[in-house]
Formats: C-alpha cells, sequence, structure tokens
C-alpha cells in the first residue's frame, strides 16, 4: 500500500501544467506597428542623445561589459508575436490600399471607430447619396479583412483562442492611433471627435 502511495505521488507531481500566457505587451506593439503601415504614419524618428562625448560613451560602454563578465543577465526573452504570413501580408495589402478611399470618409465624420475597433457609418444620412453604396461597401470590406486579419495572427501564433483577446487588443490600438478629427466611440456608446 505504502508503494502504491508513493507511486501515486510521484506520478502527480509529474504532471506539469505549462500555460500559455496572451503576450499582452507584444500584441500592442504588433497592432501599433500594423495599423501605422496601414495608415502610411512614418515612424518616429529617434531622439537626440543625451549629449554624452565620445570619451564617456566609450567609458561607460567598457564599465557595461566588465559588469557584464562578472554578473550574468537574467532578463527573460520577451514575448513575440508573429504577424508575418502569406495570408497576414495579403490583408495588410489589401487594408493599406483601401485605406485611401477609406481616409476622405474618417475626415468628413461619415464613419467613425466603434468601441470594438470595427467601423461604421455614422452620418449615413449626411453621405452623398450617389456615394453612399461605396462607402457601406468600403466600410464591410474593411470589417470582413479586420477580422480575417485578427484570425490569421491568432493562427500565425499557433493560438486560434487567442482570437478574443487580439480583437480586443487591436480595437483599443485602432482607437488609440486614430488621427485627430476622426470620431472614435467610447466603451459608453458615445462619441467623440480626436
Amino acid at each position: 500500500m505504502k508503494k502504491l502511495s508513493v507511486m501515486g505521488a510521484l506520478l502527480l507531481s509529474a504532471c506539469v501544467t505549462i500555460n500559455i500566457y496572451f503576450p499582452a505587451a507584444a500584441a500592442e506593439k504588433a497592432a501599433d506597428e500594423i495599423i501605422k503601415d496601414i495608415q502610411n504614419v512614418a515612424p518616429q524618428s529617434p531622439q537626440p542623445q543625451s549629449g554624452l562625448d565620445a570619451d564617456h560613451a566609450e567609458l561607460y560602454r567598457r564599465l557595461d561589459l566588465a559588469i557584464g563578465l562578472f554578473i550574468t543577465s537574467a532578463n527573460a526573452a520577451e514575448a513575440d508575436l508573429s504577424i508575418d504570413s502569406p495570408q497576414i501580408r495579403q490583408l495588410r495589402a489589401s487594408m493599406e490600399k483601401r485605406f485611401a478611399s477609406l481616409k476622405p470618409n474618417y475626415a468628413s465624420g461619415f464613419i467613425g471607430i466603434k468601441a470594438d475597433g470595427f467601423l461604421t457609418v455614422r452620418e449615413g444620412a449626411n453621405v452623398p447619396l450617389k456615394e453612399r453604396n461605396q462607402v457601406n461597401k468600403l466600410v464591410a470590406s474593411e470589417n470582413q479583412d479586420r477580422q480575417r486579419l485578427y484570425q490569421a495572427i491568432a493562427n500565425a501564433n499557433g493560438h486560434p483562442e487567442w482570437l478574443d483577446q487580439i480583437k480586443g487588443t487591436f480595437a483599443t490600438r485602432w482607437i488609440v492611433n486614430a488621427q485627430p478629427g476622426w470620431w472614435v466611440q467610447s466603451s459608453n456608446g458615445s462619441w467623440k471627435q480626436k
């Protein structure tokens, strides 16, 4: 009986659960990269150096190397989120091409970004009659591509169950990256112009 309980304890201790956590920070970074690429927003230029002269910079570099010889780094590998697959590239290209047609509709307030990150026609009655159908088609196509993009990112990372988290991250990042003058919806449903 004692052997059985020891064997049972060993078997239980051998069962290890590995939790794969959603890399939220990496998802935000990936979303920002994709959104800025789609909107053709140039990345910000690096900030100027703090004014250290070459001698001091070299001294700090050597000091850092010397310390590194004695102290090992305990930094964990930063979580990453893959945003490169044939399907993702195709969707990004489609969205980037469509953005040129969407941009004037953002600026005029005809369309806005809902709290869930998808687009909606806000001022349908104000859209000129001859343009309404085209604006509705643009919004529908963009929303389909956004949904497909989120699924493609989840699949490219081997975690289709991350779809809702990716969608939520992008929803926030679309609103944060909205350009001045665009309309965005808050979580309580009210609209405001950035």
